[in-house]
């Protein structure tokens, strides 16, 4: 909420090309309480003044030699730091309300002025314009919390994806349909296969693998549980053994939709795991 004493310390424009107006309204406005408070009978004068100024509220006479109210409000828009037009139209004219109120004021007062009547809207008027401040001053401060929360991620993301590549041999990441989308490190060479080739069950990629293990990490992957030091093991076309240790986990959105998987994978080296002896040597 905005506090009473905000309201009158606002500031304010009277823009009018008669003295006796902006003698009556700074008057007004002084035994009301408003204590920042300016005028001008230039209309020319506006827009550089608000540009300078940012008043939170424009009291502004439409019939004016040189530059009438309607002229003043057009240049008022292309006011690129604040988009919100805080005018009140002064007018004795009926047809004019209208008229101001489509061209962007916010309110319109009367002439001759019924004095409770131009308190009461000027307070009114006020109270939006600084809870409009107030809000467009929140965002400002939210948008600017979240790119430094959202920088602070992704350096946070980065330190632990090069710490996870440091202490495996390879990171990975799977989408929804289980097609890699992310290998670092060397898995390829130790592997002997592309990426993309990595999860197609054909005759190159499945020759040499435990068919058991295969399948009960697929099962896992399958119904989105994490796992954690998987070991599965291969036969290599020479005789020899590779053993693998992998651990994975999946991922979901804020809306909880799953987006696939990413873990780490690490070679294994066991001096028990000899050779199996080639036909040949039988």
């Amino acid at each position: 909420m905005i506090h009473a004493d905000d309201i009158f310390l606002a500031n304010i424009l009277i823009v009018d090309d008669q003295a006796s107006n902006i003698e009556l309204l700074q008057e007004l406005l002084a035994t009301s309480g408003y204590s920042n408070v300016h005028a001008t009978d230039k209309p020319e004068e506006v827009c550089a003044l608000h540009r300078k100024n940012s008043f939170d509220l424009i009291l502004l006479d439409l019939q004016m030699p040189v530059m009438d109210g309607f002229a003043v409000m057009e240049g008022l828009k292309t006011n690129t730091i604040d988009d919100y037009l805080p005018v009140i139209v002064l007018t004795a004219q009926p047809g004019h309300k209208l008229r101001a109120l489509q061209a962007g004021a916010k309110d319109f007062i009367s002439k001759p002025f019924d004095l409770a009547e131009v308190k009461t809207r000027i307070y009114n008027m006020l109270e939006v314009r600084l809870l409009y401040k107030k809000l467009a001053e929140f965002n400002r401060v939210l948008e600017q919390t979240v790119q430094e929360r959202t920088a602070e991620l992704r350096e946070s993301e980065a330190r632990y994806r090069s710490l996870t590549e440091l202490a495996s041999d390879w990171y990975w990441e799977q989408d929804e349909h289980g097609q890699f989308t992310k290998v670092s490190g060397p898995v390829l060479e130790m592997l002997g296969i592309q990426v993309s080739e990595f999860d197609k069950p054909d005759a190159k990629t499945t020759a040499g693998w435990n068919e058991l293990e295969r399948a009960e990490l697929r099962e896992s992957i399958a119904e989105r549980r994490p796992f954690l030091d998987f070991v599965f093991h291969r036969v290599n076309s020479n005789g020899s053994r590779q053993q693998f240790r992998v651990s994975g986990e999946p991922m979901f959105n804020q809306s909880c939709r799953f987006l696939g998987y990413r873990g780490i994978g690490v070679e294994i080296f066991d001096n028990s795991l000899s050779p199996v002896p080639s036909l040949e040597a039988l």
